[in-house]
């Protein structure tokens, strides 16, 4: 299973998010199947439109699986970190909801305006 890790800024646009998903999917040339979002912008209203306007499953990721991923995500933000708590936001949502620790990041952070996606794949999805 792809997942797409999504961070965004606060009054993010449905338009934004759905562009930068087919940026990092067009790095894989494959399409998400699940979209992961963090506990703190669950409520966007930008987020549950994307889910339902592409027909994907949606899974907020708490704090606690978060965490334990960002040892391992490849990119670090400065300004997430100061933001939000969590220096890679996007790139920990992909791993976290696609298996923690036993995925693999397939597209690391791509950012385009207010918005960061990455893509992962559940171990199983891997041969």
């Amino acid at each position: 299973m792809i997942v797409a890790g999504i961070g965004c800024r606060p009054g993010v646009r449905t338009d934004e998010i759905i562009a930068c998903l087919r940026l990092a999917e067009s790095q894989l040339g494959k399409v998400a199947e699940l979209l992961a979002v963090p506990f703190f912008r669950a409520e966007e209203p930008a987020v549950s439109d994307v889910a339902r306007q592409l027909a994907l499953q949606l899974q907020i990721v708490d704090d606690p699986a978060l965490s334990g991923v960002q040892s391992v995500c490849p990119t670090r933000s400065e300004r997430a970190l100061q933001s939000t708590g969590y220096a890679s936001v996007a790139e920990g949502c992909a791993l976290a909801a696609a298996g923690g620790m036993a995925a693999l990041l397939c597209v690391p952070r791509q950012t385009l305006g207010n918005v960061t996606c990455a893509l992962a794949i559940a171990e199983e999805g891997l041969s």
